[in-house]
């Protein structure tokens, strides 16, 4: 006898996602969260339009438009020369011509509150995963720390669904290894306050061996600082005022409020990987999200890939899961074959950008802390004849600028709610 059906491990999107939607399926399915919360700083937050159409087609819409947010219909990057819009999300198809900046811990609760309405649905949180548990050569379950007792346990379940990220424990117990893509860069994240007068939305800032990507949560900016890969000590050792130096001459307009970061020990490293695993799935098992392929911060795309994974191996899976025994590998691999592809032409894009912009930015040299170039006037237009060729296009075509919108608030395959998990906005 099984504990539960399915068992999905890690409650980030792609596991609320799917454990809602399977319990609406009538599924016995338990997620397990390592945390007491979903509280957590520097954590994603942008939710793309694919994703708002899946909400709206759970009935979650409105419920998710009253949560605290910032929408995005542009994107725009500051160059030294000035500004230059690239992207126009107002050239979308449908309703949600936008991207929403939530707070990930806001959405995840949203979620957790709506799949806590099913029946089949369980949530047990403060359990942190430790081992697999394998019964004929299949992956049986797991067993897991209880962190609030100290307690350790087994839970059984015909299916294990790993969206535990990257550096999943579960594929690392299952002996699963992804094959790795070079990154150029690792991000320095920190939060500043945000004023009535500064830029809205996602700001990008380029400048030659330098880039920023600024976030806008409203009374606050989350701040990704790009380094060089592996850089994050030596940089460090360089001290609070150099790191305020750097920010300075690349944003000139956060002056006033760099003196907030009091010590680097607020400067969180991101330890940026592109990789992806040559197999999802085993006997008993499915990797989905950053588990199955972990996304570089490149186009924010990372939580909305996990969304659609969840949301196709629900419509995969839900037919065997409704039935007894065990779910027939066929089943897994169709979850792999629908989702391998948009996965790897995103991926081949990120990685497009890392050799072709990111890395050979990084590897400029950057002008000396405050003479850097940059414009005091972030809003200052660039003009077209001083840009490189692909930007030069854009600018002047603004009708090329619906192909950047589509390809990051779409993606090459989004992914719709099966109709059995559709329900009016309450």
């Amino acid at each position: 006898m099984t504990d539960t059906r399915c068992l999905v491990v890690g409650g980030g999107p792609a596991g609320m996602i799917l454990g809602l939607l399977l319990a609406r399926a009538g599924v016995r399915v338990t997620v397990l969260e390592k945390h007491a919360d979903f509280l957590r700083d520097f954590r994603g937050d942008t939710v793309h339009a694919s994703t708002l159409a899946v909400l709206d087609e759970l009935g979650l819409g409105a419920r998710f438009a009253v949560l605290p947010q910032r929408r995005v219909d542009r994107a725009r990057l500051q160059l030294d020369a000035g500004t230059v819009q690239v992207g126009d999300l107002g050239r979308l198809p449908g309703p949600h011509r936008h991207i929403a900046l939530v707070p990930q811990w806001d959405f995840l609760d949203l979620l957790a509150d709506a799949a806590a309405e099913e029946p089949t649905f369980t949530l047990r949180r403060e359990a942190e995963v430790i081992g697999l548990l394998h019964e004929h050569g299949a992956v049986a379950g797991v067993r897991y720390r209880d962190r609030t007792t100290g307690t350790e346990r087994d839970l059984r379940a015909d299916l294990t669904v790993a969206c535990d990220g990257r550096g999943s424990t579960v594929a690392r117990a299952a002996g699963m290894h992804p094959r790795g893509f070079g990154v150029p860069m690792d991000v320095w994240w920190f939060g500043l306050s945000r004023t009535r007068t500064d830029p809205e939305g996602l700001v990008g800032r380029f400048s030659a061996g330098q880039i920023a990507v600024m976030i806008d949560r409203g009374d606050r900016w989350q701040c990704g600082y790009l380094i060089r890969k592996g850089s994050d000590r030596t940089i460090r050792a360089q001290g609070l005022v150099a790191f305020r130096d750097r920010v300075r001459g690349l944003l000139p307009w956060l002056d006033d409020r760099l003196d907030e970061v009091r010590s680097l020990d607020e400067v969180k490293l991101l330890d940026v990987r592109l990789d992806r695993q040559r197999r999802w799935y085993a006997r008993g098992l499915l990797l989905i999200g950053d588990a199955a392929h972990a996304m570089s911060p490149v186009g924010g795309v990372g939580i909305n890939l996990a969304v659609a994974d969840a949301v196709a191996a629900a419509r995969l899976l839900a037919p065997a899961l409704r039935g007894d025994g065990p779910v027939p590998v066929r089943a897994l691999r169709r979850v792999q074959l629908r989702r391998w592809w948009p996965t790897a032409l995103v991926q081949a894009g990120q990685r497009a950008a890392h050799r072709i912009v990111l890395g050979r930015a990084l590897q400029a040299s950057a002008p000396p802390s405050t003479t850097n170039a940059g414009t005091p006037d972030p809003e200052r237009p660039a003009d077209p004849a001083t840009l490189p060729g692909p930007l030069r296009l854009v600018a002047r075509y603004p009708v090329l600028q619906g192909l950047p919108a589509r390809m990051i608030a779409l993606g090459p395959l989004p992914e719709h709610a099966p109709t059995w998990a559709r329900r009016e906005p309450a």
